[in-house]
């Protein structure tokens, strides 16, 4: 998982995408202000940075152009504007940026540009032969990558079967069971994705894998 710099300066802005990344196993460090901003990219060096635009002290783009200068836009960077025009997506686009966000910013644009830019720095930097790839990979990781999207590798859940003889209420637990672990697994632990998946209310999600004895812990990504 990566580490997120999140800069705002609305504190409800920054509770929310805190919340969200967290949730998919991010570490997330938080800014109000550009000033805040460049420590937290001294001292941390975040793997991508989600950043306003319209901020009280320096604005967003006139930021990113200053860590294109010094040389320190060493990683992506996700522009964020509720008021935001096509030539300042542009703008921002030209110095660096790897996306723009416009607000409100909706739960499947922010994960589609979150994880499209912390893939794109990665493939930049992969300069192992595939033979070389395959052997710093486990077994396991080697299987992931290469299973079709959408697909899981081979594994405990790849495969279910069901005892019917016995009461319905019982039967239908070990299904519910079976369906949350597979898409718990499926979307790396992350209670965020399955509830959109299956289309339940989180509080809701969470008392129902409880009930059924669900371990949370086993596919969170990035958590202990």
């Amino acid at each position: 998982m990566a580490t997120i710099l999140v800069v705002d300066d609305e504190l409800g802005i920054r509770a929310l995408l805190s919340e969200i990344l967290g949730d998919e196993g991010h570490t997330v460090e938080l800014a109000e202000n550009a000033a805040q901003a460049r420590q937290v990219r001294e001292g941390l060096r975040p793997d991508l940075v989600l950043l306003d635009i319209w901020m009280p002290d320096v604005d967003g783009v006139t930021l990113l152009k200053e860590w294109a200068a010094c040389g320190q836009l060493t990683m992506p960077v996700i522009m964020m504007s509720g008021h935001g025009t096509i030539d300042t997506a542009v703008e921002a686009t030209k110095y660096g940026a790897s996306a723009f966000l416009e607000k409100p910013i909706t739960l499947q644009k922010l994960l589609r540009a979150v994880d499209q830019a912390l893939v794109r720095p990665a493939l930049r930097g992969a300069a192992l032969s595939g033979a070389a790839r395959n052997d710093t990979l486990s077994d396991g990781a080697a299987s992931a990558l290469a299973a079709p999207a959408g697909v899981l590798p081979d594994g405990p859940l790849a495969e279910q079967s069901f005892d019917l003889d016995r009461p319905l209420r019982e039967a239908r637990d070990a299904f519910e069971k079976s369906y949350f672990e597979f898409h718990l697994a499926k979307e790396g632990g992350s209670m965020t994705r399955v509830a959109e998946k299956t289309g339940l209310e989180r509080t809701h999600l969470y008392r129902k894998l409880k009930q059924l004895g669900v371990d949370l812990t086993r596919n969170k990504r990035g958590v202990v």
